[in-house]
């Protein structure tokens, strides 16, 4: 449970650890926390798990750097950065040097910085809790008429992706992933383990078109916990994934994701700038947010790149 800045707790159940901890080739030692020693409380956590990473025309072995959680009380006491050598000291023991992360806030020297747009699925909900507001001239009326979606996909073929649909679907994501700056170099059991569907972790789609799959399309759950709010007790986003799409338009295959997504209830869907979301982002009346995330790469130096060149989603 992450206790953030903005007055929410954010909820992760435990088989989303064991889906964003847990990818092939993970190690125990990688996972880095700090307890009270008399009540054995966990107060400080980092992790790394491991990634072969494309940065332009290079591939490397390397650690993606995620999860580093403070306890609230501790945030001036500079575990963090202990925290953060600890990570690096176990990471070098196993020969790797070099890691990916990302971060909300400026440190040199960013690599790419993205931005956070949300679309709203649940606009009435999102509005009670103050994560949006009217706009001027608006009406809750309007506003429902605004981002209503069809009950139901409106692209033949739209389905959920199956096991039998792996070797092809992660065929068509690593072809078209090629494209990026900085991006996964994903194998076949990398795809398996992050795409195949967990209820209410990770949900995959593809386009299947006279038997051959053209599309792909992911998103991931992180719900959250509304505090001191009399009515809503939980906040359900969707965050976009990895996607593909040859055939179909960006605006149809993204228009799907969001209608079943707002089918399983989620309230908002939220999506970086980077790939090629631009396509979709305005068009399907996604709001920019205030939110920045830049990129990282540790022990590494590369020319910066523009949003449309990262191709690299950290859960």
């Amino acid at each position: 449970m992450i206790i953030r800045r903005d007055e929410t707790k954010r909820v992760m159940v435990l088989e989303h650890y064991d889906w964003a901890l847990q990818p092939p080739g993970w190690l125990r030692d990688w996972h880095c926390g700090v307890r009270v020693i008399k009540s054995k409380k966990l107060v400080g956590f980092i992790s790394a798990v491991p990634a072969n990473i494309k940065i332009y025309d290079r591939s490397k072995k390397m650690v993606e750097i995620n999860f580093l959680c403070v306890h609230k009380k501790l945030r001036a006491k500079r575990v963090a950065p202990v925290l953060i050598k600890e990570i690096t000291r176990r990471v070098h023991q196993k020969g790797l040097f070099q890691a990916v992360y990302t971060a909300g806030v400026v440190l040199p020297k960013p690599v790419a910085s993205c931005r956070y747009w949300h679309r709203s699925l649940n606009p009435r909900k999102l509005i009670e809790v103050k994560f949006s507001h009217l706009s001027r001239n608006m009406t809750m009326q309007r506003t429902l008429k605004l981002y209503k979606l069809p009950d139901t996909p409106r692209t033949p073929g739209f389905r959920e992706m199956t096991q039998n649909d792996v070797p092809e679907a992660y065929k068509l994501l690593y072809e078209f992933m090629s494209r990026y700056k900085l991006a996964p170099l994903f194998d076949e059991e990398d795809f398996r383990h992050w795409f195949i569907t967990r209820e209410g972790i990770i949900h995959s789609y593809v386009v299947e078109t006279n038997g051959k799959l053209t599309d792909f399309v992911s998103f991931y759950s992180l719900p959250s916990t509304i505090m001191h709010h009399p009515s809503h007790k939980s906040l359900r986003a969707a965050y976009s994934f990895y996607n593909a799409s040859t055939k179909t338009p960006w605006v149809d295959l993204m228009q799907d994701a969001l209608i079943v997504a707002k089918n399983m209830g989620f309230d908002v869907f939220n999506a970086l700038d980077l790939m090629d979301n631009k396509e979709f982002l305005e068009k399907l009346k996604f709001g920019v947010g205030d939110g920045f995330l830049q990129y990282y790469l540790y022990n590494w130096k590369c020319p910066h790149m523009d949003t449309n060149q990262v191709g690299l989603v950290l859960q």
